[in-house]
Protein backbone atom coordinates (compact mmCIF):
# COMPACT_ATOMS: atom_id res chain seq x y z
CA UNK A 1 0.00 0.00 0.00
CA UNK A 2 1.17 3.46 -0.36
CA UNK A 3 1.56 5.73 1.83
CA UNK A 4 1.43 10.30 2.12
CA UNK A 5 2.34 11.81 5.79
CA UNK A 6 -0.40 13.60 7.14
CA UNK A 7 1.71 17.08 6.16
CA UNK A 8 0.94 15.92 2.61
CA UNK A 9 -2.87 15.82 3.00
CA UNK A 10 -3.96 18.04 5.76
CA UNK A 11 -2.76 21.81 7.33
CA UNK A 12 -1.40 21.69 10.92
CA UNK A 13 -1.70 24.24 13.15
CA UNK A 14 0.17 24.48 16.53
CA UNK A 15 -1.78 26.26 19.21
CA UNK A 16 -0.61 29.17 20.86
CA UNK A 17 -1.78 30.81 24.62
CA UNK A 18 -2.98 34.16 24.11
CA UNK A 19 -2.33 37.21 26.57
CA UNK A 20 -4.10 36.01 29.57
CA UNK A 21 -6.00 39.25 29.86
CA UNK A 22 -7.87 38.31 26.39
CA UNK A 23 -9.44 35.52 27.97
CA UNK A 24 -12.92 36.29 29.93
CA UNK A 25 -16.15 34.48 30.67
CA UNK A 26 -18.36 36.98 29.58
CA UNK A 27 -18.65 35.67 25.87
CA UNK A 28 -16.60 38.67 24.67
CA UNK A 29 -14.67 37.35 21.63
CA UNK A 30 -14.40 33.77 20.15
CA UNK A 31 -14.82 30.47 22.24
CA UNK A 32 -11.11 29.68 23.68
CA UNK A 33 -10.57 25.82 24.18
CA UNK A 34 -7.08 25.28 25.81
CA UNK A 35 -6.38 21.60 25.95
CA UNK A 36 -8.30 17.92 26.43
CA UNK A 37 -9.79 19.31 29.27
CA UNK A 38 -12.64 20.98 27.93
CA UNK A 39 -13.33 18.01 24.80
CA UNK A 40 -16.46 16.96 25.14
CA UNK A 41 -17.93 13.93 23.65
CA UNK A 42 -17.33 14.89 19.61
CA UNK A 43 -16.84 19.16 20.50
CA UNK A 44 -15.70 20.90 22.93
CA UNK A 45 -17.54 22.63 25.52
CA UNK A 46 -16.80 26.50 25.47
CA UNK A 47 -16.21 28.11 29.24
CA UNK A 48 -14.24 30.88 28.36
CA UNK A 49 -13.79 33.09 25.40
CA UNK A 50 -10.98 35.10 23.92
CA UNK A 51 -11.18 38.59 22.26
CA UNK A 52 -7.18 38.71 20.86
CA UNK A 53 -6.39 34.97 19.76
CA UNK A 54 -2.94 34.34 18.60
CA UNK A 55 -3.70 31.28 16.78
CA UNK A 56 -7.23 29.90 15.91
CA UNK A 57 -9.23 26.71 14.41
CA UNK A 58 -12.07 26.94 11.93
CA UNK A 59 -15.47 25.26 11.66
CA UNK A 60 -14.95 21.21 10.71
CA UNK A 61 -11.63 21.31 11.82
CA UNK A 62 -10.00 18.22 14.16
CA UNK A 63 -8.54 19.52 17.23
CA UNK A 64 -6.04 16.99 18.89
CA UNK A 65 -4.58 17.17 21.87
CA UNK A 66 -0.95 17.94 21.91
CA UNK A 67 -0.52 17.66 25.75
CA UNK A 68 -1.02 14.96 28.46
CA UNK A 69 -3.46 13.33 27.71
CA UNK A 70 -2.17 13.06 24.27
CA UNK A 71 -4.14 12.40 21.19
CA UNK A 72 -7.86 13.02 22.43
CA UNK A 73 -9.81 14.27 19.33
CA UNK A 74 -12.70 16.89 19.14
CA UNK A 75 -14.41 18.88 16.19
CA UNK A 76 -14.43 22.56 16.04
CA UNK A 77 -17.64 23.03 15.26
CA UNK A 78 -17.10 26.94 15.07
CA UNK A 79 -14.26 29.57 14.41
CA UNK A 80 -12.04 28.88 18.15
CA UNK A 81 -8.62 29.81 19.56
CA UNK A 82 -6.56 27.18 20.22
CA UNK A 83 -4.10 27.01 22.93
CA UNK A 84 -1.20 25.45 23.44
CA UNK A 85 -2.40 21.98 24.67
CA UNK A 86 -4.06 22.14 21.12
CA UNK A 87 -3.46 21.63 17.26
CA UNK A 88 -5.30 22.11 14.48
CA UNK A 89 -5.89 19.52 11.59
CA UNK A 90 -7.70 21.07 8.19
CA UNK A 91 -8.01 18.28 5.84
CA UNK A 92 -7.18 18.47 2.47
CA UNK A 93 -10.65 17.87 0.84
CA UNK A 94 -9.10 16.81 -2.55
CA UNK A 95 -7.20 14.17 -1.07
CA UNK A 96 -8.48 13.15 2.06
CA UNK A 97 -12.01 13.24 3.91
CA UNK A 98 -12.36 14.60 7.15
CA UNK A 99 -14.21 11.59 8.78
CA UNK A 100 -11.17 9.18 7.30
CA UNK A 101 -8.44 11.37 8.80
CA UNK A 102 -10.57 11.63 12.68
CA UNK A 103 -10.87 7.66 12.73
CA UNK A 104 -7.08 7.48 11.19
CA UNK A 105 -5.72 9.76 14.21
CA UNK A 106 -7.71 7.62 16.37
CA UNK A 107 -6.16 4.50 15.46
CA UNK A 108 -2.43 6.82 16.13
CA UNK A 109 -3.34 7.30 20.18
CA UNK A 110 -0.31 5.29 20.92
CA UNK A 111 2.00 5.74 18.81
CA UNK A 112 1.39 9.24 19.40
CA UNK A 113 2.16 8.98 23.02
CA UNK A 114 5.29 7.05 22.44
CA UNK A 115 6.85 9.74 20.72
CA UNK A 116 5.24 12.26 24.02
CA UNK A 117 8.55 14.14 25.21
CA UNK A 118 8.69 15.74 28.49
CA UNK A 119 9.54 14.59 32.37
CA UNK A 120 6.44 16.55 34.58
CA UNK A 121 3.56 16.08 31.19
CA UNK A 122 4.24 14.34 27.76
CA UNK A 123 3.64 16.32 24.69
CA UNK A 124 4.38 16.11 20.86
CA UNK A 125 4.93 19.01 18.95
CA UNK A 126 4.63 19.64 14.99
CA UNK A 127 7.07 17.17 13.64
CA UNK A 128 5.42 13.88 14.91
CA UNK A 129 1.98 14.79 13.60
CA UNK A 130 3.38 15.75 9.92
CA UNK A 131 5.21 12.69 10.37
CA UNK A 132 1.80 10.27 10.52
CA UNK A 133 1.55 8.30 7.77
CA UNK A 134 -1.70 7.99 6.19
CA UNK A 135 -2.83 5.42 3.81
CA UNK A 136 -3.35 6.47 0.08
CA UNK A 137 -6.84 4.82 -0.85
CA UNK A 138 -9.56 5.87 -3.01
CA UNK A 139 -12.70 8.39 -1.65
CA UNK A 140 -14.84 5.44 -1.81
CA UNK A 141 -12.92 3.40 0.69
CA UNK A 142 -12.06 6.03 3.08
CA UNK A 143 -16.04 6.72 3.37
CA UNK A 144 -16.43 2.85 3.61
CA UNK A 145 -14.12 2.64 6.68
CA UNK A 146 -14.81 5.78 8.32
CA UNK A 147 -18.62 4.70 8.19
CA UNK A 148 -18.22 1.15 9.48
CA UNK A 149 -15.91 2.73 12.31
CA UNK A 150 -19.03 5.67 12.89
CA UNK A 151 -21.61 2.55 13.11
CA UNK A 152 -19.52 0.70 16.12
CA UNK A 153 -18.27 4.36 18.22
CA UNK A 154 -22.58 4.58 18.08
CA UNK A 155 -22.84 1.11 19.61
CA UNK A 156 -19.89 1.60 21.52
CA UNK A 157 -21.58 4.79 22.87
CA UNK A 158 -25.36 3.18 23.41
CA UNK A 159 -23.70 0.25 25.36
CA UNK A 160 -22.15 2.71 27.90
CA UNK A 161 -25.11 4.36 28.48
CA UNK A 162 -27.39 1.50 29.21
CA UNK A 163 -24.69 0.87 32.14
CA UNK A 164 -24.65 4.18 33.07
CA UNK A 165 -28.39 3.84 32.96
CA UNK A 166 -28.11 0.81 35.44
CA UNK A 167 -26.03 2.62 37.82
CA UNK A 168 -28.46 5.58 37.73
CA UNK A 169 -30.83 2.90 38.40
CA UNK A 170 -29.31 1.87 41.37
CA UNK A 171 -28.66 5.33 42.99
CA UNK A 172 -32.44 5.69 42.31
CA UNK A 173 -33.44 3.09 44.75
CA UNK A 174 -30.79 3.40 47.12
CA UNK A 175 -32.14 7.34 48.09
CA UNK A 176 -35.81 5.99 47.44
CA UNK A 177 -34.75 3.74 50.32
CA UNK A 178 -32.52 5.74 52.36
CA UNK A 179 -32.45 9.13 51.20
CA UNK A 180 -29.62 11.50 50.29
CA UNK A 181 -26.79 10.19 52.49
CA UNK A 182 -25.03 14.18 52.51
CA UNK A 183 -27.74 15.46 54.18
CA UNK A 184 -26.20 15.93 57.46
CA UNK A 185 -29.29 17.32 59.27
CA UNK A 186 -31.34 14.40 58.91
CA UNK A 187 -32.42 12.60 62.59
CA UNK A 188 -32.08 9.07 63.33
CA UNK A 189 -31.54 6.94 66.72
CA UNK A 190 -29.30 4.90 64.12
CA UNK A 191 -26.47 7.11 63.46
CA UNK A 192 -23.06 5.65 63.77
CA UNK A 193 -19.53 6.76 63.03
CA UNK A 194 -17.88 4.90 61.10
CA UNK A 195 -14.80 4.32 63.27
CA UNK A 196 -17.80 2.54 65.65
CA UNK A 197 -18.66 -0.08 62.73
CA UNK A 198 -15.03 -0.08 60.58
CA UNK A 199 -11.77 -0.82 61.28
CA UNK A 200 -9.94 2.17 59.33
CA UNK A 201 -6.28 1.53 58.28
CA UNK A 202 -3.83 2.50 55.91
CA UNK A 203 -0.36 1.33 54.64
CA UNK A 204 2.23 3.11 56.64
CA UNK A 205 5.46 4.69 55.06
CA UNK A 206 8.06 2.82 56.41
CA UNK A 207 6.41 -0.42 55.86
CA UNK A 208 6.15 1.21 51.93
CA UNK A 209 9.95 2.08 51.30
CA UNK A 210 11.02 -1.13 53.12
CA UNK A 211 8.93 -3.61 51.53
CA UNK A 212 7.40 -2.39 48.30
CA UNK A 213 9.11 -2.95 44.94
CA UNK A 214 6.49 -2.94 42.12
CA UNK A 215 6.66 -5.75 39.48
CA UNK A 216 5.16 -6.08 36.53
CA UNK A 217 3.70 -9.95 37.13
CA UNK A 218 3.38 -11.79 40.20
CA UNK A 219 1.16 -13.55 42.66
CA UNK A 220 -0.54 -10.37 44.61
CA UNK A 221 -1.80 -7.52 43.24
CA UNK A 222 -1.44 -4.26 44.90
CA UNK A 223 -4.13 -1.80 44.75
CA UNK A 224 -3.81 1.53 44.13
CA UNK A 225 -5.84 4.52 43.74
CA UNK A 226 -6.27 4.48 40.02
CA UNK A 227 -7.94 0.61 40.20
CA UNK A 228 -10.84 2.28 42.26
CA UNK A 229 -13.27 3.75 40.35
CA UNK A 230 -17.36 4.11 40.79
CA UNK A 231 -17.42 1.29 43.23
CA UNK A 232 -15.53 -1.04 41.55
CA UNK A 233 -11.81 -2.64 41.08
CA UNK A 234 -10.19 -1.78 37.78
CA UNK A 235 -7.39 -4.08 37.07
CA UNK A 236 -6.19 -2.74 33.36
CA UNK A 237 -3.62 -1.08 35.54
CA UNK A 238 -2.07 -2.85 38.04
CA UNK A 239 1.39 -3.51 39.81
CA UNK A 240 2.52 -6.68 41.16
CA UNK A 241 4.48 -8.11 44.76
CA UNK A 242 5.62 -11.72 44.93
CA UNK A 243 4.05 -14.09 47.99
CA UNK A 244 7.47 -13.08 49.76
CA UNK A 245 6.75 -10.02 50.62
CA UNK A 246 3.25 -9.82 50.86
CA UNK A 247 3.67 -12.14 53.79
CA UNK A 248 5.61 -8.57 55.55
CA UNK A 249 2.76 -6.74 55.17
CA UNK A 250 -0.12 -8.55 57.10
CA UNK A 251 -1.76 -5.45 58.15
CA UNK A 252 -2.25 -4.92 54.09
CA UNK A 253 -3.81 -7.46 53.43
CA UNK A 254 -7.50 -7.31 52.02
CA UNK A 255 -10.10 -9.89 52.18
CA UNK A 256 -13.95 -10.13 50.53
CA UNK A 257 -15.80 -7.06 51.39
CA UNK A 258 -13.10 -4.18 52.58
CA UNK A 259 -13.90 -1.24 51.21
CA UNK A 260 -11.22 0.82 49.60
CA UNK A 261 -11.06 4.38 49.75
CA UNK A 262 -8.55 7.22 48.30
CA UNK A 263 -7.24 9.71 50.57
CA UNK A 264 -4.67 11.97 49.18
CA UNK A 265 -4.31 13.82 45.79
CA UNK A 266 -8.12 12.75 44.74
CA UNK A 267 -10.13 12.25 47.81
CA UNK A 268 -13.68 9.45 47.97
CA UNK A 269 -12.71 6.87 44.85
CA UNK A 270 -13.62 3.99 45.87
CA UNK A 271 -13.82 0.01 45.06
CA UNK A 272 -14.91 -2.87 47.17
CA UNK A 273 -12.32 -6.32 46.97
CA UNK A 274 -14.19 -9.10 45.93
CA UNK A 275 -11.96 -12.05 46.80
CA UNK A 276 -9.80 -12.88 49.36
CA UNK A 277 -5.99 -13.76 49.23
CA UNK A 278 -5.42 -12.17 45.79
CA UNK A 279 -4.91 -8.39 46.69
CA UNK A 280 -2.52 -6.05 49.20
CA UNK A 281 -2.92 -2.73 50.06
CA UNK A 282 -1.06 0.22 48.19
CA UNK A 283 0.27 3.63 49.20
CA UNK A 284 -2.83 6.78 49.39
CA UNK A 285 -5.93 4.18 49.88
CA UNK A 286 -7.26 3.49 52.91
CA UNK A 287 -8.38 0.22 53.96
CA UNK A 288 -12.08 0.07 55.16
CA UNK A 289 -12.71 -3.67 57.00
CA UNK A 290 -16.12 -4.30 58.77
CA UNK A 291 -16.22 -4.92 61.85
CA UNK A 292 -19.63 -4.96 63.48
CA UNK A 293 -21.00 -7.45 60.38
CA UNK A 294 -24.25 -7.56 62.10
CA UNK A 295 -24.35 -3.44 61.23
CA UNK A 296 -23.38 -3.16 58.32
CA UNK A 297 -23.20 -4.66 54.86
CA UNK A 298 -20.55 -4.04 52.94
CA UNK A 299 -22.71 -3.40 49.29
CA UNK A 300 -24.84 -1.15 51.57
CA UNK A 301 -21.62 0.89 52.50
CA UNK A 302 -19.56 1.33 49.48
CA UNK A 303 -23.09 2.96 48.01
CA UNK A 304 -23.32 4.87 50.92
CA UNK A 305 -19.57 6.44 50.11
CA UNK A 306 -20.22 6.35 46.46
CA UNK A 307 -23.01 8.86 46.55
CA UNK A 308 -22.01 11.14 49.62
CA UNK A 309 -18.89 12.36 47.98
CA UNK A 310 -19.82 16.37 48.88
CA UNK A 311 -19.97 14.95 52.51
CA UNK A 312 -16.94 13.61 52.67
CA UNK A 313 -15.11 16.14 50.68
CA UNK A 314 -16.32 18.33 53.63
CA UNK A 315 -13.48 16.64 56.14
CA UNK A 316 -10.81 17.33 53.44
CA UNK A 317 -7.61 18.96 54.23
CA UNK A 318 -6.65 21.71 51.05
CA UNK A 319 -2.92 22.28 52.85
CA UNK A 320 -0.54 21.22 49.52
CA UNK A 321 -2.59 19.13 48.17
CA UNK A 322 -6.13 17.54 49.38
CA UNK A 323 -6.63 15.12 51.56
CA UNK A 324 -8.19 12.91 54.61
CA UNK A 325 -6.56 10.91 57.39
CA UNK A 326 -7.73 8.23 58.77
CA UNK A 327 -9.04 9.36 62.07
CA UNK A 328 -11.39 11.78 59.85
CA UNK A 329 -12.18 8.86 58.37
CA UNK A 330 -13.42 7.07 61.24
CA UNK A 331 -15.35 10.49 61.95
CA UNK A 332 -17.88 9.96 59.02
CA UNK A 333 -21.22 10.02 60.83
CA UNK A 334 -24.35 8.74 58.96
CA UNK A 335 -27.35 7.13 59.26
CA UNK A 336 -26.94 2.89 59.21
CA UNK A 337 -30.52 1.40 58.74
CA UNK A 338 -31.40 -1.74 59.91
CA UNK A 339 -29.70 -4.98 58.30
CA UNK A 340 -32.51 -6.44 56.44
CA UNK A 341 -33.24 -2.85 54.63
CA UNK A 342 -29.45 -3.14 53.89
CA UNK A 343 -29.91 -6.85 52.45
CA UNK A 344 -32.99 -5.42 50.60
CA UNK A 345 -30.93 -3.09 48.44
CA UNK A 346 -27.95 -5.65 48.54
CA UNK A 347 -30.03 -7.88 46.63
CA UNK A 348 -31.90 -5.39 44.30
CA UNK A 349 -27.82 -4.32 43.06
CA UNK A 350 -27.34 -7.90 42.54
CA UNK A 351 -29.79 -8.15 40.45
CA UNK A 352 -28.63 -5.32 38.42
CA UNK A 353 -25.49 -5.79 38.65
CA UNK A 354 -26.81 -9.25 36.11
CA UNK A 355 -27.59 -7.18 33.49
CA UNK A 356 -24.72 -4.95 33.84
CA UNK A 357 -22.20 -7.92 33.45
CA UNK A 358 -24.40 -8.94 30.24
CA UNK A 359 -24.47 -5.65 28.95
CA UNK A 360 -20.48 -4.96 29.72
CA UNK A 361 -19.62 -8.38 27.89
CA UNK A 362 -21.50 -7.15 24.66
CA UNK A 363 -19.31 -3.81 25.10
CA UNK A 364 -16.28 -5.76 25.85
CA UNK A 365 -16.47 -8.05 22.29
CA UNK A 366 -17.59 -4.63 20.10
Amino acid sequence: MVYKQLKDVCKINMGQSPESSSYNESGDGIPFFQGNADFGERYPVTRVWCNSPKKTAESGDILISVRAPIGALNYAKEKCCIGRGLAAITPDKEQVSSDFIFWMLKGKNEELNRKGTGSTFKAIGRKALEEIVVPDISFSKQKLYADNLEKTYSIIQMRKQELQTLDDLIKARFVEMFGDPNDTKAQSNNRYKIGELCDVTKLAGFEFTEYINYQDSGEIIMLRGLNCKKGKLVLDNVKYIDKETSLKLPRSRLYYGDILMTYAGTIGDVAMVDEDDKYHLAPNVAKISIVEKEKVNPIFLIHLFMYSHDYIMTFASQVAQASINMQKIRDFEYIIPYMDEQMKFADFVQEVDKSKVVVQKALDEI
